[in-house]
């Protein structure tokens, strides 16, 4: 198990070169039963889980995994489960929102004719005081430093890892995004470190910059980017990517989304579920290693 934990950590610098073609043969894809294409890592229980066509495959021992995101959905997505959820069941939303506005056409069951009026859109509709209704964003990344020849997964991160404010050093994705494009630096220039935060109950993650890449890591940053896969990765789809099931009839997928690295990061429009007090935009930084001298050496 060390070995694969390994493998899945460290891809493009343990397998040697000689062995990643960058295409599977007809061979492997029989045995696989499928392409291969589609690949997640999920986060349930609190582990890093790797899933390819829906099988989980793997499962990481560590509480951190280095990352460089390449890609995102342009908008912060919403699902809406019926019923309560039963561990290991599979389920599609009957209703969800790919720009966190209004229900997707392909919706089910819409629950109302936009998100703000949407009675699953009220604290307390879920459990305890939450919202019935999700919030999610898709990330494409890439474990590792990336090379043109790099796996290229699916990551969906909740709402309670994207919201909030950052401690210690350690931030939520929208402030961590923020941080990054303030000090005028895109997200795939950087090796992020994704942690999941040990104080929660539920899967939390938290989010930093581990080290600059390399020139050349960038450039292989900006290519996997614009990959097929990577388009793929961040089309919000539930259907397929999170029940295994063929789409509703009428599906229209979401626009691709832009690349990452040709733009810098920019505060969305999403209303975000909390008020927070607004604070002064950070004085820009010398250079890259000076932004990332902020976080400091602390760990959990």
């Amino acid at each position: 198990m060390a070995n694969d934990i390994a493998l899945f950590r460290e891809a493009g610098a343990t397998i040697p070169a000689h062995l990643r073609t960058g295409a599977l043969d007809s061979l492997t894809k029989s045995l696989m039963g499928s392409s291969g294409s589609n690949k997640t890592i999920s986060i349930r229980g609190g582990s890093f889980r790797m899933v390819v066509d829906g099988q989980e495959v793997m499962v990481s021992e560590d509480r951190a995994l280095d990352v460089v995101i390449v890609n995102a959905a342009p908008h912060i997505s919403r699902t809406y489960y019926e019923g309560a959820y039963k561990e290991g069941e599979k389920s599609a939303p009957v209703c969800w929102s790919n720009d966190g506005t209004k229900p997707d056409p392909s919706s089910e069951s819409p629950q109302a004719s936009a998100c703000a009026v949407c009675p699953m859109n009220i604290n307390g509709s879920g459990q305890g005081t939450s919202r019935a209704c999700r919030f999610n964003r898709r990330l494409a990344v890439v474990v590792g430093s990336p090379h043109e020849n790099s796996d290229i997964y699916r990551m969906v991160i909740p709402a309670q890892s994207i919201f909030g404010k950052a401690e210690n050093g350690k931030m939520p994705l929208g402030a961590y995004a923020k941080f990054i494009g303030g000090h005028g630096l895109t997200i795939s220039s950087v090796l992020t470190e994704i942690r999941f935060d040990a104080s929660s109950t539920a899967p939390k993650l938290t989010f930093r910059a581990a080290r600059a890449l390399t020139v050349e890591e960038i450039e292989a940053a900006g290519v996997l980017g614009r990959d097929q896969q990577a388009l793929d990765a961040v089309i919000y789809n539930p259907v397929v990517a999170d029940s295994n099931k063929t789409p509703t009839a009428g599906y229209i997928p979401a626009p691709a989304a832009p690349v990452f690295r040709e733009t810098k990061v920019q505060a969305t429009p999403e209303v975000e579920p909390v008020v927070r007090e607004k604070k002064a935009a950070p004085a820009p930084a010398k250079d890259l290693a000076d932004v990332l001298s902020q976080w400091g050496d602390d760990e959990d």
